[in-house]
């Protein structure tokens, strides 16, 4: 069985690696010209669905890697307003664990050499009448297989063909985000799992992403053919508008001087993480979410993972630990027909009808919280 994936991020990769523990045959092809060519993203909080996949799909031998450049998120959430005054206390969070986008991708390209093509943006395919699927590509060249996984993210080209009538929709308001490195002074500001900060309309949310060890120097001693990027802890910070801003300004220099102009009164603690930011892994941000949508049924030889079919706002903290999910679900829905106990469609639907339970599930919560970190524009606290 070969099985194409459309998408290198982090579901795509997680998949490719469940397949291959699995016997299959698995190529995945990705649109950007390399495994560096744009902004990843940063912190990401892994729940125990997110952590159990990737144990499930990694090779035992880069476990140990995994848990060294990851970092804890534990402790008290406080609220404060704009000059760090404390409002009130959420109470202790114990569990979850964080992780940089861009290493851990960097740790689910391990083994996949050969296996990993940049520089191929899947632009449609075609299901043929012999029960294999040819994936077109920008670049005019095709490949065929048994399944084309589409895990192309939030504007999936897969899912515009396989689901023409499936809406994303674009959320009031819009957010900055942010990556400062982590300094003594800027640690205090979030003591514990995170800080939210509240202002006239606009609110900040803090959290440490400190890794264990330093993930090229773990690397380098736990398993030295793999090399992660000398990725510093860091502070990540996101701030929530409730309109967007009058411009797209290009660039984070302007950007970041907008904001700075509206954050204009805050502590100068605050507006120094921002003047101190990460340039190159800085940006706004428009949330985007998926509405329902029912399983098309049928024996298709194309599916879809994370992003490309239940996009949500990062208010859930559940996006990328969701995709995981999918990715070791479909691996081993896939792995039981490489044994030759389950039929290739069958075995397809089935993981599409508890995806999209679980995903819209996830998307549904992502929206009931997202209310918590949206500010109004009448709010003056």
């Amino acid at each position: 069985m070969k099985v194409m994936v459309a998408g290198a991020g982090i579901g795509g990769l997680c998949l490719a690696h469940g397949l291959l523990r699995a016997g299959v045959d698995v190529r995945v092809y990705e649109r950007e010209r390399s495994a560096h060519s744009r902004y990843q993203g940063f912190r990401v909080g892994l729940n125990e669905h997110g952590l159990a996949a990737l144990h499930e799909c990694l090779p035992q031998r880069l476990h140990d890697l995994l848990a060294a450049v990851t970092g804890p998120m534990a402790g008290e959430r406080r609220v404060l307003d704009r000059q760090l005054h404390e409002i009130r206390r959420l109470g202790p969070v114990d569990g979850g664990t964080a992780t940089d986008r861009h290493v851990l991708r960097q740790l689910l390209l391990t083994g996949l050499s050969g296996r990993v093509e940049f520089g191929k943006a899947v632009t449609g395919y075609t299901e043929r009448a012999d029960g294999t699927v040819e994936a077109r590509f920008g670049d005019g060249t095709t490949a065929t297989g048994d399944l084309l996984v589409g895990a192309d993210g939030i504007g999936s080209v897969i899912r515009r063909q396989l689901l023409p009538e499936a809406e994303v929709v674009t959320l009031p308001g819009n957010a900055v985000l942010g990556r400062t490195p982590l300094t003594e002074r800027f640690a205090a500001l979030v003591p514990g799992f995170g800080t939210i900060v509240h202002g006239p309309g606009i609110i900040m949310l803090l959290g440490r992403m400190e890794f264990r060890r330093p993930p090229r120097l773990a690397a380098a001693e736990l398993a030295p053919d793999v090399l992660l990027p000398d990725t510093d802890n860091y502070l990540r910070w996101v701030v929530m508008l409730p309109v967007p801003h009058s411009r797209e300004p290009d660039g984070w220099p302007a950007v970041r001087d907008q904001l700075l102009a509206l954050l204009d009164d805050w502590h100068p603690d605050l507006l120094d993480l921002v003047r101190q930011a990460d340039v190159v892994n800085s940006s706004p941000l428009t949330v985007r979410c998926a509405k329902p949508v029912p399983h098309w049924g049928g024996t298709r030889r194309v599916t879809l993972l994370g992003d490309a079919i239940h996009p949500m706002p990062p208010s859930g903290g559940q996006g990328a630990n969701t995709a995981l999910r999918d990715a070791a679900l479909l691996s081993r829905s896939l792995a039981a027909v490489q044994r030759d106990e389950a039929e290739l469609p069958a075995a397809v639907a089935q993981y599409e009808l508890r995806m999209l339970d679980y995903g819209f599930t996830a998307v549904t919560e992502s929206l009931q919280h997202l209310p918590d970190f949206t500010p109004h524009a009448s709010d003056s606290r």
